[in-house]
């Protein structure tokens, strides 16, 4: 851990108090006036180190301002484009209103050891990805990006928090491969539904991050049908970056690696005050 800055007041007071030690002994010398000029250079000499030693840019020496806070147009700014994702992803107008029934259901507790604790956690799961809160309820700025490709969807939220309810967030993701990593959940009509979630990589990037993958095996138009998301949740300060990609037709690893690592890079240049590049050029 590196050594925290001495406060200003203590380098003048510092100084300050070598100038009256200094005096002192200039008073106590007999009356020499050679001395009492050496004595005075010695005090400006002092005072001018601990000058020197004082942070600038504000009367206070106050840290240098730290990223600015995500705002709503930042976060809009923020969002994936085409331009950020290979293949034929187009990005549509209402993801806001996606929904996918698979992923309601009543969680059945008996399939857990410790019952109550680790089956109100897997509902969460369903109950997040459902409702495109992966990570909670944004305590700032939130936007979100919806992007398809034949019968896949790619979704990204942008978002600010509480710092320590991300955190916990994080970690709650974490412990999802071992607490949840296969269960059963009954929609309202009494259809049964395996879930199983275990980890997925996600790109060095971020100041933490998270990776799911989530399969969801049950009936859709009354057919067997299963649904496969991967999931990639990257901190950058107080606010994050949450990609979802998959469908019917299988995994989508590779584009919501890309989109993590896209998503990252344009959130930490808004939140440095600068514009996103409108063609990235990092991409593999």
């Amino acid at each position: 851990m590196s050594r925290r800055p001495v406060p200003p007041f203590r380098l003048v007071a510092s100084a300050l108090a070598v100038g009256a030690l200094l005096a002192t002994a200039a008073c106590s010398d007999g009356g020499d006036g050679s001395a009492s000029a050496d004595t005075a250079a010695q005090a400006r000499a002092a005072e001018q180190e601990a000058a020197k030693k004082t942070p600038t840019g504000s009367p206070t020496g106050s840290p240098t301002a730290s990223p600015s806070a995500l705002t709503e147009s930042g976060a809009r700014a923020a969002l994936l484009t085409e331009a950020d994702l290979e293949d034929d992803w187009n990005r549509v107008a209402d993801a806001e209103k996606w929904r996918d029934s698979l992923l309601v259901g009543e969680v059945d507790v008996s399939d857990f050891l410790t019952a109550k604790a680790e089956a109100a956690e897997c509902q969460r799961l369903l109950d997040r990805l459902y409702s495109q809160d992966l990570l909670g309820k944004p305590s700032g700025a939130s936007a979100l990006a919806g992007f398809e490709q034949g019968d896949s969807r790619l979704l990204e939220q942008v978002a600010a928090y509480d710092r320590a309810a991300l955190d916990e967030a994080l970690k709650w993701m974490d412990s999802l491969p071992v607490d949840c990593d296969q269960f059963t959940a009954t929609d309202s009509a009494g259809e049964k539904r395996t879930v199983q979630v275990t980890e997925a990589s996600v790109p060095d990037v971020g100041d933490a991050r998270e990776g799911l993958h989530v399969t969801v095996r049950g009936t859709a138009a009354d057919n067997p049908a299963t649904l496969t998301l991967d999931i990639a949740a990257v901190r950058v300060g107080s606010s994050a970056v949450a990609v979802t990609g998959g469908g019917l037709d299988g995994r989508e690893i590779t584009s919501v690696e890309q989109g993590a690592r896209q998503g990252t890079e344009r959130l930490r240049t808004v939140l440095d005050g600068g514009t996103p590049s409108p063609q990235p050029t990092n991409l593999d």
